[in-house]
């Protein structure tokens, strides 16, 4: 996520080139993983704040030059604070704690194109499970990153898929050597008698991170890892680095698969979109996509699953997840149609800047009769851009 922490951009790379090589070699494990997962791997979400910081070079850069953007903003304090909502609501019985809006306000501030980016994109794909790979300790963090109490700057502040979020970050720490060493003069040893992971805002809390925003907005369940005290390693560092995580990174992916998988339809077969997938005592629901189908990632135990929508029946299944599976349950549910006619509300027209926002096209428009402002301070890269002889950036620049 950030342009000074080379270690997961690189980690990533080689994680594309492994997969790729091993599933021709015929790997059985990779190709399993290959055929049955989707994939997708973003190395860099800020090659600005990578350029400067490869500018300076490894042993030379700074603990967080090239942390910032070209907009100087910490992407991770840019995403939307539902972390706050989700609180609110907690006291509130019976509401449930997911699929918040993002509030208008938000898009006063100033929203940087990569978290826009995104955001758009997380929105558009069904993800499950997603890591945000980070460097200067060594330790995996999970959600909340928000106190519970925002005076408090280090306070334990669990999601209602705590249980889950402990095994994903065990899976990670327990598979990776540094990590999971016992000894406490190593990088990271102050994390040992934790097993080396923590819950987020027990470390240290913050809002506007990207783990809380997946979680609360989307289905997508996301934890931190921290690959190394050093943000910046020697180039020579980085395959040793690799064969760390390698079998970490695996791992994780394949923990994509636990917990429960279905689609949920009426009883002609057509699919149904945005049903509500609810787990008794878990106020946190997940919404199936387009085509009715479903990922619910839960940890090994019995549960009550529940599917609805809107005109139709609920409908109830006692589920057990052995402590080994080696898959998802396949648990569809099919849907009765309530008796009686259902008259849909026109729903409520919300804008959303990310529907006409395109990451691929980042020129800012001129609006009829608006008049572009010109700041008079340039930022460190727009010589860059002067000298290719190319359109000037405009939108990158704050407008006053």
């Amino acid at each position: 996520m950030h342009g000074n922490e080379v270690v997961g951009r690189e980690m990533l790379i080689y994680l594309a080139q492994h997969l790729c090589s091993e599933y021709l070699l015929g790997n059985a494990r990779i190709q399993r993983l290959v055929n049955n997962t989707r994939i997708h791997l973003l190395p860099s979400m800020n090659p600005d704040g990578y350029e400067l910081a490869a500018e300076e070079g490894a042993g030379y850069n700074g603990w967080v030059n090239g942390r910032q953007t070209a907009q100087n903003l910490d992407l991770n304090r840019n995403f939307p604070d539902l972390t706050s909502e989700a609180y609110k609501l907690a006291k509130i019985r019976g509401a449930r704690m997911d699929h918040l809006p993002i509030p208008q306000s938000y898009w006063l501030g100033k929203v940087a194109p990569e978290t826009k980016a995104v955001m758009k994109w997380m929105k558009s794909i069904p993800f499950v499970l997603s890591a945000s790979l980070h460097g200067g300790d060594l330790v995996v963090s999970y959600p909340y990153d928000y106190s519970v109490h925002p005076t408090e700057d280090k306070m334990f502040s669990p999601t209602p898929d705590e249980q889950m979020f402990k095994l994903l970050s065990r899976t990670y720490a327990d598979a990776h050597p540094g990590i999971s060493d016992k000894s406490e003069m190593r990088c990271g040893g102050n994390f040992v008698k934790r097993g080396g992971i923590i819950n987020g805002a027990e470390w240290y809390s913050f809002t506007g991170g990207m783990a809380d925003f997946n979680y609360l907005h989307t289905n997508c369940f996301e934890i931190t890892l921290e690959l190394g005290c050093e943000k910046f390693p020697l180039a020579d560092e980085l395959y040793k680095l690799w064969q760390e995580n390698k079998e970490a990174l695996l791992k994780f992916m394949e923990m994509v698969h636990r917990g429960i998988k279905g689609i949920v339809s009426d009883k002609f077969g057509n699919p149904i979109k945005n049903a509500r997938i609810s787990v008794k005592g878990i106020r946190h629901d997940i919404l199936t996509a387009d085509d009715g189908d479903y990922w619910r990632l839960l940890p090994p135990g019995t549960y009550i699953v529940s599917a609805q929508a809107r005109g139709y029946n609920k409908v109830l299944k006692k589920v057990t997840l052995p402590a080994r599976m080696a898959r998802a349950g396949r648990v569809d549910f099919v849907l009765q149609a309530l008796n009686g006619k259902f008259t849909k509300l026109p729903a409520r027209r919300v804008y959303d800047p990310l529907e006409d926002f395109d990451p691929h096209a980042q020129t800012e428009l001129r609006k009829n009769g608006e008049q572009s402002v010109q700041p008079q301070e340039r930022p460190w890269w727009w010589s860059y851009f002067s000298s290719l002889n190319q359109h000037k950036p405009l939108w990158l620049l704050k407008q006053s």
